[in-house]
């Protein structure tokens, strides 16, 4: 039975406290691994001679900050950190013989290379370029800012200048927005599975993130008000359009519902809204019922092309300023060569061009996922940039993507989207965008095809990354 290497008996301040460093040092040395059980509490505040109190303190924090997970009637478990589980299945690099189906991305085509090169060029012709003399207002020069004000109004998103800040991509967008209004300990919900940027940020900014279950549509309102009846919840972040992993869309009158329940117990509502331009129907922002307490995000990045790191965020009137102050101190001010490459092809037209081209080619995908993956596929929508795939009940999420990698084709599990105390749902996310093209997807859906009616081998139980 693992023990740590401390004695408490000469401790001087909190117990708890050095036995969460002992726990997080002996999990990021490896002397903890991944998936062991660790003693229960009773039994190690005996070998320790401290209280079981001590013991559920210590597990409460290191479970907080991703470390462990607590199963019921099974035990508690280590856990890979965040970023460990992230980077084993989104893969950081581009590897040139591996079919990549691990990142959400626009599909990247000659189409927006030749987009890239035009922009480049004239750029290089102008001699003058005063949007690089700057480095203020921190919210973005007032020209970017009225050209994204009259793009998001366009898709029915309402906001005025002094209320809308340019970021660097919609992740910088959903961290300001959290750090304006989260203090430590405060309660953040979000869904059971959902971005695993808000889940590192839970770690960063140290406020305790909730879980809420779902269905085809996101968030159940009626899990979402219990929450809010049972304890004191600052803030919820939501993803309505194509949610990630699971691909939900949320309906009109969910919509609503969410709204009035947030309204009702003054919870603030962080709305990822980036894939709103792919979507092919009228469906009205969550935020725009709740005007005192809705942050609304969006982006270039997935619907224009990966590197257009431009993010829009729109804010409360009375947090303009205090949103402005913390976008300050972690970024000081979205990238002006950025922000003007992506008002530029919002004015002239290019980024609707770059909105059709990319909700054809999701639509050929989506068909060919459909075709090929059947009934395996749990949900997906004809202009999504992913779809979410069950797997067989014979294989296991990691033993399924190693079998995968091996063939050539990366593919995400669930574990980096996992809140705590979540089961696993047995299903990979599938993402169709990227430099991947047509019949590159079509043998990558084979192989995954091909390895589900297959039986995973006998020591598959030993693959670790």
């Amino acid at each position: 039975m693992w023990l740590p290497d401390i004695d408490l008996s000469g401790e001087t301040g909190p117990k708890y406290k050095a036995l969460v460093e002992a726990i997080i040092t002996d999990i990021e040395s490896g002397r903890l691994r991944h998936d062991v059980r660790m003693p229960t509490h009773r039994e190690l505040a005996y070998r320790l001679k401290v209280s079981v109190q001590t013991v559920s303190a210590a597990y409460k924090e290191v479970e907080r900050q991703g470390y462990l997970r607590s199963e019921r009637r099974r035990g508690t478990f280590v856990q890979a950190r965040l970023t460990d589980r992230a980077s084993s299945f989104i893969l950081d690099h581009r590897q040139p013989d591996l079919i990549d189906l691990s990142i959400v991305r626009t599909a990247y085509t000659d189409f927006h290379n030749d987009l890239s090169r035009q922009m480049h060029a004239r750029l290089a012709e102008e001699t003058m370029h005063g949007w690089m003399e700057s480095c203020r207002p921190v919210a973005g020069f007032e020209y970017h800012r009225e050209i994204g004000s009259k793009w998001l109004a366009s898709m029915g998103i309402d906001c005025t200048i002094p209320n809308l800040l340019i970021t660097n991509g919609a992740a910088q967008g959903v961290f300001t927005a959290l750090a304006t209004i989260v203090q430590p300990d405060d309660v953040v919900l979000t869904e059971s599975l959902t971005d695993h940027g808000v889940i590192g940020t839970a770690s960063i900014l140290r406020f305790k993130l909730g879980a809420l279950p779902t269905d085809e549509q996101g968030i159940l309102p009626e899990a979402f008000e219990r929450e809010c009846h049972q304890r004191q919840v600052r803030a919820l972040v939501v993803t309505p359009i194509f949610t990630n992993p699971t691909n939900c869309l949320m309906g009109l009158e969910r919509r609503k519902k969410i709204a009035e329940i947030a309204e009702h117990y003054g919870v603030y509502v962080i709305e990822d809204d980036v894939y709103r331009p792919l979507l092919e129907q009228n469906l009205p922002p969550i935020t725009s019922f709740l005007p005192k307490l809705g942050f609304h995000v969006s982006s270039l990045t997935k619907i224009v092309m990966p590197g257009l790191r431009t993010g829009f965020l729109t804010v409360p009137q009375h947090l303009s300023i205090r949103a402005s102050s913390v976008l300050r101190v972690t970024g000081w001010m979205g990238t002006p060569l950025m922000a003007e490459i992506g008002a530029r092809w919002i004015a002239d037209g290019t980024v609707d061009q770059a909105v059709t081209v990319q909700r054809a080619l999701m639509r050929e995908r989506q068909a060919l996922v459909a075709e090929i993956l059947g009934d395996a596929v749990v949900r997906h929508h004809p202009t999504s940039l992913s779809a979410w795939v069950r797997i067989p009940a014979h294989w296991q999420e990691e033993w399924f993507a190693s079998e995968l990698r091996k063939n050539g084709v990366a593919v995400t599990i669930s574990d980096p989207f996992m809140t705590v105390k979540v089961p696993r749902p047995n299903a990979i996310r599938l993402c169709l965008g990227g430099a991947v093209d047509t019949p590159a997807l079509h043998h990558g859906l084979m192989q995954i095809r091909h390895t589900m009616d297959q039986m995973p081998g006998v020591h598959a139980f030993d693959v670790m990354y």
